[in-house]
């Protein structure tokens, strides 16, 4: 039995000895889960691993007898790093976690300098945007009244620093657009110049039948537009002049005014239309009266608008039909009372949809959407609403008051 324990013993030490042998050598060996931060040549292991096992025993050695690296030579030099990006390992010593904290702060001394805070970031832009929105550019012309024929004459010269309405090619294609308010008799507007933004138009306008008496009560409004082709010109600005006050007696007298952002002001709403609908099941036809519009918003500075209605109707997202009322003049609260018939050419209003548009008439130029309303099956709110009503109940005439949506 004795040599039997003796065999055990030895078994027992020579196990401790290997495992002791093992344990040397895996802790002089690199760990292999270390990571290197390409962008900022930091070692970063994971957090939940002590600083011993973090680093090696001939590391410690090295760290110990290498003397401590000056702070300014902390900066990277992205050319020392070898093929697998990782940085030399006398640039940074983290021995410890202390040393971490020491070293990271020091690394980006620029960043620390440009720190701004989220909230002085949001001021500065929104500064330079407020900025760079005042900044619309300055209109030159001149005023002349002539005596002999009764003729007040005005003349367009040039805007100088348009800003560019087009993203794309940075630039505009302005023109100017010229009311004498309050009547907005005369309107008159620029050709169209391409892809500038100093156009010199040098365009003049005589108006007639003016008496010399009047033009202390009138006022000038320059409406500064850029033309677009496929969809609704966009406004640059505006510039208002009131002509109380200047004397053109003593001959042409040259003018300079900074364009301004338009002053538009704003209602509730876009305003309200009151529509009656009637289907006939029977002639297959549909019946619409616009009757009244009412609180529709001031279009420009005048506050004055004149106000039409276009009706367009749609069979599968195609129109098919369209109709206007007349014009108007100068309300916000205008009574139509037309009538306009269509014929449907499917059975049913399935299909069916009905566009009312509400524009502010402006003689000689594009006239602007004030605002707009669709019935049909599709459709919203009150006009969905409106739409099922004549259906369930064909022959009858239903009347509703509808809240105009942007055009």
């Amino acid at each position: 039995m004795a040599p039997i324990t003796t065999s055990r013993e030895e078994f027992v030490s020579l196990f401790a000895w290997i495992c002791c042998q093992r344990k040397s050598s895996k802790s002089n060996k690199t760990p292999p889960y270390k990571f290197v931060h390409v962008l900022k040549g930091v070692d970063i292991y994971p957090e939940n691993l002590s600083s011993k096992k973090k680093f090696g025993a001939d590391e410690k050695n090295e760290v110990k007898n290498k003397t401590a690296v000056s702070k300014n030579s902390l900066h990277l030099n992205l050319e020392k790093r070898d093929l697998n990006g990782n940085f030399p390992k006398t640039n940074i010593k983290a021995g410890c976690p202390s040393d971490l904290e020491n070293v990271t702060p020091k690394l980006f001394p620029e960043g620390e300098k440009e720190a701004v805070s989220p909230d002085s970031l949001k001021s500065n832009t929104s500064l330079s945007s407020e900025e760079k929105q005042e900044k619309l550019g300055t209109l030159f012309f001149s005023l002349e009244y002539n005596f002999e024929k009764k003729a007040f004459v005005v003349n367009i010269k040039e805007a100088r620093g348009l800003p560019a309405m087009d993203e794309q090619s940075m630039t505009s294609d302005p023109y100017i657009k010229m009311t004498i308010l309050p009547e907005k008799k005369h309107k008159v507007k620029t050709r169209v110049l391409r892809k500038t933004l100093d156009p010199a138009f040098d365009e003049t306008f005589t108006f007639y039948g003016i008496p010399y008496t009047q033009i202390q009560e009138l006022a000038l409004h320059f409406t500064i537009l850029s033309f677009d082709r496929f969809s609704r010109d966009d406004i640059i600005g505006e510039v208002l002049i009131p002509l109380s006050g200047i004397e053109l007696s003593d001959g042409k007298m040259l003018m300079t005014r900074e364009i301004i952002k338009r002053n538009v002001r704003k209602s509730s709403g876009r305003g309200e239309l009151l529509i009656s609908l009637c289907y006939q099941s029977t002639t297959n036809t549909l019946t619409v009266v616009v009757l009244k519009a009412r609180h529709l918003p001031k279009s420009d500075v005048s506050g004055l608008s004149d106000p039409y209605v276009k009706v367009n109707l749609y069979h599968a997202k195609k129109r098919i039909s369209k109709k206007k009322t007349h014009v108007k003049k100068c309300t916000p609260n205008a009574v139509f009372n037309e009538l306009f018939v269509f014929d449907i050419p499917c059975e049913g209003l399935e299909e069916i949809s009905v566009e009312f548009l509400v524009l502010d008439s402006e003689r000689g130029s594009r006239n602007e959407v004030i605002g707009r309303l669709v019935l049909g099956a599709a459709a919203e709110g009150s006009g969905g609403e409106h739409w099922k009503e004549i259906c369930d109940f064909p022959r009858r005439q239903i009347a509703k008051w509808h809240m105009l949506c942007d055009g």
